[in-house]
């Protein structure tokens, strides 16, 4: 039986009830995904490709600025990377 544990969790390690020799054996026709709904093409045209790992940089931004994300709540880096690409993907849509 394995074992998952968040790193730095302070949890106590909980064993996995996942058969995952089982799991790792699977082929896909083998997975159920009856449960799973149908995707309209719209789903297709909003969604986001992802990048890899993001980069850890350092950047100054105005005080009222960050002050307004920070009231965002917990997140607010992510939504911050999230105005940066729609503004990234709208000018590379104008270049075009």
């Amino acid at each position: 039986m394995s074992v998952k544990v968040t790193k730095g969790s302070g949890r106590e390690k909980v064993p996995s009830k996942t058969q995952w020799n089982r799991v790792r054996k699977m082929q896909d026709h083998e997975i159920d995904t009856s449960d799973n709904p149908p995707l309209a093409e719209a789903f297709f045209e909003e969604a986001v490709v992802w990048k890899g790992f993001k980069k850890q940089i350092t950047l100054r931004i105005d005080p009222d600025v960050i002050d307004f994300f920070k009231k965002q709540g917990k997140g607010y880096q992510t939504v911050i990377n999230e105005v940066l690409r729609k503004y990234v993907e709208a000018q590379k849509k104008h270049a075009v």
